[in-house]
């Protein structure tokens, strides 16, 4: 690819193709390929696709960027959950208020010369805040727990949200690494996805300077911010539906069964509703809409394991391996239904297991 050359979904499709689905059982496994894929993302500028040209990065519009994540998702489940960190991190610069902050970091997340990981899940916990901030000269006190933060040794540095003691939330950038002030657990083991390399962090009085500060958000920001994307996060599941049906297409294709084709197609058309219902979600915000964003969301989970249960099923015991496919896609439907999880999300996704 030229350097100069405008970047598309097109060319990230094509890397999802030629760099992750051919090797997406190594990537589970946590072979050295999740590291030189995630480095020849940034080589091709796709590290950060919401980031605009003026940046280095394509842009994308929202509706390719839930192409991408249904695509990444289905190739990989492992790099999608560990890529989509660092996406997320870069477009919360892209929003933030720190203008200097975001002319220093955005070009080079485009290009993984900087690579960031977040850890905010804490702020959606009701009481009092584990991870909290206060001010001091020059900057911010940062102390507390981090449950939840994927990609140590893949990234340099962390986005970290904290409560201040107004109760809005801090959003500042520290190193991702042990060292004055922050100890970070091992690596968590894990039924799913453990190659992302997920552990805790613990902040003892670290300081954290203004220059680092992304941005300060409003007391509540994060739940207005879930429900806006509730559906969002179901395109994740959506891929790994997607890859149960890939599976289960190969098999019905070896061994050509009645039962496997009727199977697929009524699944694949489900699916197809499913993905219609979830990108029109998106595009209403009232709050009247929020019932039926959720009920989407659980339907979108519901999908990922059906079909990824059908791929298991279709191909017998050989998809106990670790290795198989299937077996990985049908442990991938497991964090895609919990990720980025809230009460409402829980109670939906239930809800529709007994209905």
């Amino acid at each position: 690819m030229n350097a100069l050359s405008p970047v598309t979904l097109d060319d990230a499709l094509t890397f999802l193709a030629n760099w992750v689905a051919p090797h997406a059982s190594e990537i589970d496994q946590g072979g050295q390929i999740l590291a030189e894929a995630l480095k020849e993302m940034g080589r091709q500028r796709l590290m950060a696709l919401k980031v605009p040209p003026q940046y280095g990065g394509p842009g994308l519009d929202a509706p390719a960027l839930r192409r991408y994540q249904e695509e990444c998702a289905r190739a990989s489940g492992t790099f999608a959950f560990l890529q989509t960190q660092h996406q997320s991190g870069s477009a919360l610069i892209l929003s933030g208020e720190n203008v200097s902050l975001a002319d220093e970091y955005l070009p080079k997340l485009v290009t993984g010369e900087k690579t960031l990981g977040i850890g905010f899940s804490q702020l959606r916990r009701p009481g009092q805040p584990i991870m909290t901030a206060e001010a001091t000269d020059g900057g911010y006190i940062l102390k507390g727990h981090v449950p939840w933060a994927t990609g140590e040794s893949y990234f340099q540095e962390i986005l970290i949200g904290a409560t201040l003691p107004s109760g809005e939330a801090l959003f500042a950038i520290t190193p991702f690494a042990n060292g004055q002030g922050i100890a970070l657990s091992q690596p968590m083991k894990l039924a799913s996805m453990e190659a992302a390399r997920t552990v805790t962090m613990d902040f003892d009085d670290y300081f954290c300077p203004q220059s680092k500060v992304v941005m300060i958000k409003p007391n509540g920001w994060i739940a207005n911010s879930d429900m806006i994307n509730i559906a969002l996060q179901g395109h994740f599941a959506i891929g790994c539906a997607l890859a149960g049906l890939d599976v289960l297409k190969t098999i019905s294709e070896k061994r050509p069964s009645a039962t496997l084709i009727e199977v697929l197609d009524s699944l694949q058309e489900e699916l197809d509703r499913c993905r219609m219902e979830t990108a029109n979600a998106q595009q209403s915000f009232e709050e009247e809409t929020t019932e039926d964003r959720l009920k989407v969301r659980a339907w979108a989970i519901d999908l990922a394991f059906r079909c990824a249960q059908a791929a298991v099923v279709s191909c017998s015991g050989a998809s106990n391996s670790m290795q198989h496919p299937a077996q990985r896609i049908y442990r991938e439907a497991l964090v895609f239904s919990v990720s980025a999880q809230t009460t409402p999300i829980r109670d939906a996704t239930l809800a529709r297991l007994v209905r």
